[in-house]
């Protein structure tokens, strides 16, 4: 099954040490993965806040930046999730709306970090957060 992820998810495989990095580690490196266009600047920009925060060292970010740019993953379009992206902007933003399209759209599911998301109502495909 192919696997949505988002930007907190790829984040966390790569900068995470953690129980829970290490579990998105290994969704990255099991399953075959998708996302929406934009989720590549996402996580970069994420990289750069935890740098900035000095959460992440510089070194351990240009890595992360490296690492995320050789990642496969494919990325959908703006033009294949919009409409859905704009049905479900009652309840999400559109940046993750943009996420369970696409996870709608390749009959994926979603992996989240993000709690709230996966707590909220509308999405017609399964969302997974870590254990």
């Amino acid at each position: 099954m192919i696997q949505v992820v988002d930007a907190s998810t790829v984040v966390a495989a790569l900068v995470d040490d953690s129980p829970t990095g290490r579990w998105c580690e290994q969704t990255l490196q099991e399953h075959d993965l998708a996302a929406p266009h934009l989720m590549p600047f996402e996580a970069a920009n994420i990289v750069r806040r935890l740098v900035l925060r000095h959460e992440v060292d510089e070194s351990a970010g240009a890595l992360a930046i490296g690492d995320l740019g050789r990642l496969t993953v494919d990325l959908a379009p703006y033009d294949a999730v919009a409409t859905r992206v704009w049905e479900l902007r009652e309840n999400l933003t559109s940046y993750n709306a943009a996420y369970v399209a696409t996870a709608e759209l390749v009959g994926g599911r979603l992996i989240t970090l993000d709690e709230r998301l996966a707590r909220s109502p509308g999405a017609r495909c399964e969302i997974v957060t870590p254990p």
